[in-house]
């Protein structure tokens, strides 16, 4: 390092006492010179002009007009500076920072898409514009298609008509059949990614890819939904539903119940296709109930059953007209209570008041079944030509637990002599089942631990996996299927227990054209993708099949 010049090198010739003045001086000017640097050599350093507004700022000789300039000007300096930083943070010089961005590349697809009937139900080949089935539906002996019996006994006088001659014959038998044509329906999803932003993307996702994927996944899950609970208006289908029948009543609140504020209360209730969880909708909505609720009392709302509803959406208010009343909940059998706002831990078809819920105006116009639709499993399960429906409208019971599908398998078998391959179940339904047999207090079943392990570990839960037809004595496979409506409860058969029926599959897809996956040309600044497929649903057997529904939640 360069030393310091010394006072008499620096002011030769001058008197001591001079050359001391004349150092310190320069020593002072020096310092001066390096608290203040200029960046440009040779150049003297820019003044601080906030330091210099200060000073002008304190002279009294200034009028108010131009002391009030001034001191805007100083408050502006001061905003500036306060960008100027000497240090480098999380926050400075920028609030935004200079960090690195630890994305992982790709975005993560936490999309759920199980399509089991889809995977299990085969997918027939179709042709023309319809399908058409002609079915025999019973015979004499058979005891199925309304036809009766016939004594085959005869004499040596015994004579049957063939046209205008009588015989020495037996009896005739006699049929019973249909001609069933079902048209074929087109489906189609459709979705496109921006120029801007498939370019933009590059480097962390092919946006293309997964618009194209996103799209056929979505088309399969709602395939999936269309042959859980698709209903259809055209002939030969269920059509919609019809809107239920509203009785209401005011009893006291007893028990646990939470009693409403004493008011009229309107009330519309819609048959339910599914819109409650995960379907396509619900029928109009009924004409408007009223009833004067006394302090005190709870709301209890009953209807007329409608044949093929997987439930009833209840709308309360307390002023009349569909947009003034919420929905309140689905019960899943005739009858449920509505309680007051405070109502807390309810189960089965009770509900709390609420001024929250969808307006009943989302019924004005009937949802319920489609003009491209075809009948779907829950419709044929629980219509006109179901072999049997169980409707329980209540907790399944706890004290014969499973007597529920017992009920449907005797009744299968007695009607068309059908043995069911599985049942379909809720998550919720069927916890409530297994349920039912641990905690059942009269229930005559054991649940005995097996190998409980190293160090007298054991897992606990229990479920049921198959319920045995106490009928035909086969095993019977519970599947909890992903879309479907607590509440209900198919019991299905896949095959028919009938040699030379000519059915091979019960349930089947006929598809005109199988799904199809579309890139069309670019006619602007965007990628389009859509997916098509045409065809029907169709279940040959209907008799075949059964259900339980109205099961309560407990």
């Amino acid at each position: 390092m360069a030393e310091m010049p010394r006072a008499k090198d620096l002011f030769d010739g001058s008197s001591p006492v001079e050359a001391a003045e004349k150092m310190d001086s320069y020593t002072a000017e020096l310092s001066k010179s390096l608290s203040n640097s200029s960046s440009v050599p040779g150049q003297a350093p820019a003044p601080d002009a906030t330091a210099q507004l200060e000073l002008l700022a304190a002279s009294k000789s200034l009028s108010p007009d131009a002391a009030a300039g001034l001191q805007n000007a100083l408050a502006a300096q001061r905003l500036a500076m306060q960008d100027i930083q000497k240090d480098i943070t999380l926050t400075s010089p920028l609030s935004t920072s200079f960090a690195a961005f630890d994305l992982e590349a790709p975005s993560k697809l936490l999309t759920p898409r199980p399509t089991p009937l889809r995977n299990r139900i085969p997918r027939k080949k179709g042709v023309g514009t319809s399908h058409r089935v002609k079915r025999i539906l019973g015979y004499t002996g058979t005891g199925t298609g309304g036809v009766g019996n016939t004594w085959p006994g005869i004499t040596e006088s015994t004579t049957t008509a063939f046209g205008s001659i009588n015989y020495e014959r037996g009896a005739k038998i006699s049929y019973a059949a249909d001609d069933l044509i079902l048209p074929y329906n087109s489906y189609s999803l459709s979705d496109s990614v921006s120029f801007d932003a498939n370019f933009s993307g590059l480097g962390y996702q092919d946006l293309r890819q997964l618009s194209s994927t996103s799209t056929l996944y979505a088309t399969m899950l709602m395939e999936e939904r269309m042959m859980l609970m698709a209903r259809g208006t055209a002939s030969g289908y269920s059509g919609a539903l019809t809107a239920p029948t509203v009785t209401l009543t005011s009893p006291v609140a007893s028990g646990s119940q939470t009693a409403l504020a004493a008011t009229t209360y309107y009330v519309y209730v819609t048959a339910d296709a599914g819109i409650s969880v995960n379907g396509f909708g619900e029928s109009i909505a009924s004409s408007v109930a009223s009833e004067v609720v006394a302090s005190g009392d709870v709301l209890k709302v009953s209807v007329a059953a409608i044949t093929g509803a997987l439930g009833y959406n209840v709308y309360v208010g307390t002023t009349t007209g569909l947009a003034n009343c919420k929905y309140q909940g689905t019960m899943k059998g005739t009858s449920c209570f509505i309680q007051g706002a405070a109502a807390t831990g309810l189960t089965g078809d009770n509900f709390a008041l609420t001024t929250t819920g969808a307006a009943a105006t989302r019924a004005t116009a009937d949802t319920s079944a489609y003009a491209t639709g075809y009948d779907g499993i829950l419709p044929t399960v629980l219509g006109a030509n179901s072999g049997y429906n169980n409707a329980i409208n209540t907790t399944f019971s706890t004290a014969n637990p499973g007597s529920e599908y017992q009920t449907v398998f005797a009744n299968l078998y007695q009607n068309v002599k059908a043995d069911p391959d599985m049942v379909l179940m809720n998550g919720n339904d069927r916890k409530q089942l297994s349920d039912a047999i641990k905690n059942g207090s009269t229930a005559n079943y054991r649940l005995t631990i097996d190998n409980p392990g190293t160090g007298g570990g054991t897992t606990y839960g229990s479920i049921v996996t198959g319920l045995q037809n106490e009928v035909t004595g086969k095993s019977v496979d519970i599947m909890v299927h992903p879309w479907l409506n607590p509440g209900v409860s198919p019991v299905l058969s896949f095959t028919l227990p009938i040699p030379d029926t000519e059915v091979s599959d019960v349930w089947a897809n006929f598809m005109v054209q199988d799904y199809m996956g579309i890139q069309w040309p670019v006619t602007q600044f965007a990628y389009e993708f859509s997916t098509y497929f045409r065809g029907t649903f169709f279940c040959t057997a209907p008799a075949w099949n059964g259900a339980v529904s109205g099961i309560v939640s407990a």
